[in-house]
């Protein structure tokens, strides 16, 4: 079906449609020249609350006692009596060096002694039979002669005796035991090998480390050192250094600070390359779960601060300083660098920068719009806290 549109109605109709595109374009031209409306951000004024103040610090832990275990005495390992890693005590027997070679030295030794006692009981005889004799009979220079044998016997019976003593003490040796308690590493030396003993350059024959207790080492700033050692002298509040029990750490893969322990040595003085002062810290270890080298985190205890919260997603790295957005005047953006502080309640501690009745964006800030000087609609949210 067609409709058929007469010359007259079609030039009534031409003008009207023009007014529509010309509108049309002016509208869409003022849209284009004002430009995209503001970017909606959340926004929320920042809580005050007191905080814990925790100071944080990364460390290893190391073993309370490491001993390496080398031969006394030479000789051939007969024997290996552990298994490698395993748990052992003090005095239990490790390593049995060829006991013989000192089994015959003992025998020899004791034979010595034997010696030099009949020395000694024939010397003294002598001694008692020469006081018994009279003057005209023996004369005092042989009378000294005796005596004087006497006590070298004496003498070479003390000699005697001491070699014998050392001799057991060799034979002792050829029985490795374990020096500590502890967890023993691997063997570094077979059975039948030759393995070299003395005061130097004795052979290693494996290591033990005690894990129970176990240290944790650390190095804390030579600021956080002046802040605790004042506090404390003021008595103005608990420190970390008097207060072991307000040390925690926690591992690589934990979030959560479960292993409380006790600060219990700080060095005597501040290491010049670095600023910082050493610390160390003691755990319990039960378990053997901590292992010396292990990498973590500790945080001591500071005292107690008043600070504003906000989510920790409203603050930006700018370079070597921390900002956050507020909202201004006019809905525009100004960013306010702010010194950090400790979670708390879930939320990020601001010591300052800030204060109570700014409107800090803590929403939309990955809007590219969202920038220094731009204008908002903020929508104004209340923080929550969480439980600490």
């Amino acid at each position: 079906m067609r409709i058929a549109i007469s010359g007259a109605r079609l030039a009534r109709f031409v003008p009207v449609l023009s007014g529509l595109l010309a509108v049309a374009w002016f509208a869409a031209s003022a849209a284009l020249a004002a430009g995209p409306p503001p970017p909606s951000v959340e926004a929320a004024k920042p809580l005050s609350r007191v905080v814990d103040v925790w100071d944080e610090y990364t460390g290893r832990f190391e073993a309370v006692e490491r001993v390496e275990v080398r031969a006394r005495v030479s000789g051939f390992v007969d024997k290996i009596e552990f298994k490698d890693g395993q748990t052992v005590k003090a005095g239990d027997p490790l390593f049995l060096i060829d006991p013989r070679p000192y089994q015959f030295a003992v025998e020899s030794a004791q034979a010595d002694l034997d010696r030099a006692k009949a020395q000694v009981t024939q010397t003294q005889a002598d001694v008692g039979r020469a006081n018994a004799l009279s003057a005209s009979v023996i004369t005092q220079r042989d009378v000294d002669q005796r005596k004087s044998a006497f006590e070298v016997a004496q003498a070479q019976q003390r000699s005697a005796e001491v070699a014998l003593a050392n001799a057991k003490l060799n034979l002792d040796w050829t029985q490795v035991r374990a020096p500590i308690d502890g967890r023993i590493s691997d063997r570094r030396i077979d059975v039948g090998n030759l393995v070299q003993g003395g005061q130097s350059g004795a052979t290693l024959l494996t290591t033990i480390v005690k894990l129970d207790p176990i240290h944790f080492v650390f190095e804390a700033a030579e600021v956080d050192y002046l802040r605790y050692a004042r506090a404390a002298a003021q008595v103005e509040k608990r420190a970390s250094f008097q207060s072991p029990d307000l040390i925690q750490v926690r591992l690589a893969d934990e979030t959560k600070w479960g292993r409380a322990g006790a600060v219990d040595f700080i060095d005597n003085e501040i290491i010049s390359r670095s600023g910082s002062i050493r610390g160390r810290a003691l755990f319990a270890n039960k378990d053997f779960f901590l292992t010396p080298g292990l990498f973590g985190r500790a945080r001591l205890f500071g005292g107690r601060a008043p600070a504003l919260l906000i989510p920790d997603e409203a603050v930006l790295a700018d370079q070597t300083r921390k900002i956050v957005f507020v909202v201004g005047p006019g809905d525009k953006l100004a960013p306010k660098p702010v010194t950090l502080g400790p979670l708390a309640y879930g939320l990020r501690a601001i010591f300052g920068g800030l204060s109570a009745d700014d409107v800090v964006v803590v929403n939309g800030l990955a809007n590219p719009f969202v920038r220094p000087g731009a204008t908002v609609t903020p929508q104004l949210v209340e923080l929550k806290p969480k439980d600490d």
